[in-house]
């Protein structure tokens, strides 16, 4: 194979050529609004799938993008996702990152109530103030939870990225989230991960600090 040299300062804007490329030659043509989401969750993770899997409820992305425009907290469920997401841009909006998992009352509310931690973070993210846009790349169980608390009218989140993981109920929550009038990005199918969640909140900052 030819060694192709970049230079660093390059090599995202040469990913992102090869990406388009690449969907143009499996004849894959992307909604403008939303294409820059599905490309970084595809530069993010090299597969192609995202093209087809990711799901947006109706006005998704112009929700997300007010949302974080009126300073929305962002709350993941690992410190990889929130680690993962931009700061800086977002503290430009008057937002802040927030992850419980790690918090000592959420692993004691976890280990009396014999729940997850993602359950229990899940809950105390609920009082946060203002609005919450949620990105889930982990846990099913806080997907579960906070379709929970919308059925029993205790807390509708303002935004949903729910792109969690892995083989046990994580289908199944992902589609009970699709089953409501919560704004939303889902990917459908088992793929996903914290890096596909702070990519997909990536997306929508670099778009807001690039347009305007």
């Amino acid at each position: 194979m030819n060694i192709e040299y970049v230079r660093p300062e390059q090599i995202e804007h040469r990913s992102f050529e090869i990406i388009e490329a690449e969907l143009i030659s499996k004849g894959i043509v992307l909604s403008k609004d939303k294409d820059y989401i599905i490309k970084r969750a595809i530069h993010t993770t090299a597969d192609f799938e995202y093209a087809q899997s990711l799901y947006f409820s109706d006005g998704a992305v112009e929700t997300a993008l007010g949302l974080i425009k009126g300073g929305a907290s962002i709350v993941t469920d690992t410190n990889m996702a929130m680690s993962g997401i931009n700061k800086g841009v977002l503290s430009s909006y008057g937002g802040n990152v927030y992850c419980y998992m790690a918090d000592k009352d959420i692993m004691d509310k976890a280990k009396n109530e014999d729940s997850t931690r993602a359950s229990a973070a899940m809950e105390k993210a609920a009082g946060l103030s203002g609005p919450v846009i949620f990105a889930i790349g982990n846990a099913p169980t806080a997907l579960l939870k906070l379709r929970q608390m919308y059925d029993e009218g205790l807390y509708k989140p303002a935004f949903i990225i729910g792109v969690p993981v892995g083989f046990v109920n994580v289908e199944a929550a992902k589609e009970l989230i699709i089953d409501t009038d919560i704004p939303c990005i889902i990917s459908r199918g088992r793929k996903g991960g914290s890096n596909v969640a702070a990519a997909i909140c990536n997306a929508l900052l670099y778009h807001l600090r690039d347009n305007g």
